[in-house]
């Protein structure tokens, strides 16, 4: 049996409240989430890194709080969360110690996902923590979230993450083994599918419906989720997640639908900067620069000798050469005064000339596509 996650190196992995919260009792299902806290530190082991978007704030406050069963209104949510969440990352954070992990609470907004300041920042955050060895334990920031803003469904927040961090795995664990035909629960003849390499409208109509809109959970919600991972190079996998040992079950051959991706997280990152987004503004580079950036490294501030527009951190800016020839796209880890500054200088003078410690790069190449030039 093939190993679904074996070839996978960053893997998101999202947690439901039905799978964490006991539906009657509202108490954490500790046992279960040991079970999983072990699968973690098992593909850990194997060198993968693992991001955990995990629900469950709102059903442990409600407990704590002892609100009403039932709808609660928004404020009471936000309520719900703040006393649910200091609660559910205690629990992370003193089962996953037990296997050796570090848990690292994260939580964001819409806004951290789709304005690109605080989108870098996130990122880079995220990043820096799975490269100590920690496992981020992500959850909407409920606490400020209204029904304005709001994702909609964590499995729409675990795609944003996948996207953010060019996962190429996500796992969206379910109370059902996958996608079918048709509803299950009414349909004895309804077909589990194993497999799906593009979300047609017969595909989302197996949901119930068009999944354009923003879902509130079920299947629907799920389509979403893979619609947005998918399309940006990350495969996604729907599976049931009741079971204890989760991760190994899947592993091991469990039952799921597995929602392939016609690119690759890097490719689709590239794409999107090559040709989405507008340029606010230009850098001139030398020609160690280009070569440089042929060779697959970063823009380094050395390398600049001229700094065009008004762009901020976080911008998309062209980058030339010294004849005025498009090299390259990227998204500038500084805005254009603080550019102009740092241009021609090394990353170590960066510090003292700006007064902080920024990158060292002026753009990332995990941030910039070569549009005029051949990465070699």
């Amino acid at each position: 049996m093939t190993d679904i996650l074996a070839a996978a190196h960053t893997i998101v992995i999202k947690v439901g409240s039905a799978l964490l919260v006991d539906s009657k009792s509202g108490a954490l299902r500790r046992d279960w989430l040991k079970s999983l806290s072990a699968d973690i530190a098992k593909l850990k082991s194997e060198g993968k890194e693992v991001l955990l978007v995990s629900s469950g704030a709102i059903a442990l406050g409600r407990r704590a709080l002892k609100l009403k069963s039932g709808a609660l209104k928004l404020e009471e949510s936000q309520a719900a969360a703040a006393a649910g969440q200091v609660r559910l990352a205690e629990a992370y954070a003193d089962i996953l110690a037990r296997e050796g992990i570090v848990a690292a609470q994260v939580l964001l907004t819409v806004d951290d996902t789709e304005e690109r300041r605080r989108y870098l920042n996130a990122r880079a955050t995220l990043k820096t923590l799975l490269e100590l060895g920690s496992v981020p334990v992500i959850n909407e920031n409920d606490t400020v979230a209204t029904a304005e803003i709001r994702f909609g469904d964590n499995d729409q927040l675990a795609a944003r993450v996948a996207s953010m961090m060019q996962a190429d795995r996500l796992i969206l664990f379910s109370d059902v083994d996958g996608l079918y035909s048709a509803d299950p629960s009414r349909d004895a003849d309804a077909r589990h599918l194993d497999e799906v390499r593009t979300i047609t409208p017969e595909i989302e109509a197996m949901a119930g419906g068009p999944v354009s809109g923003v879902g509130r959970g079920g299947m629907e919600s799920k389509l979403i989720a893979a619609k947005i991972a998918t399309a940006a190079g990350c495969e996604v996998v729907i599976a049931k997640g009741k079971t204890a040992n989760p991760i190994a079950a899947l592993r091991a051959g469990g039952r799921a639908t597995r929602f392939r991706a016609s690119t690759t997280p890097a490719a689709a990152r590239k794409r999107w900067i090559a040709g989405v987004l507008k340029p606010q503004g230009t850098l001139i580079i030398d020609a160690g620069a280009v070569k440089a950036l042929g060779a697959g490294k970063s823009l380094l501030p050395a390398g600049i000798r001229q700094v065009d527009g008004r762009f901020e951190r976080g911008d998309a800016v062209v980058v030339r050469d010294g004849d005025g020839h498009e090299i390259a796209r990227g998204l500038a880890a500084y805005g254009a005064g603080d550019a102009e500054r740092i241009a021609g200088k090394r990353s170590l003078e960066i510090e003292a000339i700006l007064g902080y410690r920024g990158r060292d790069e002026m753009i990332h190449r995990d941030d910039l596509a070569l549009t005029g030039l051949a990465e070699r």
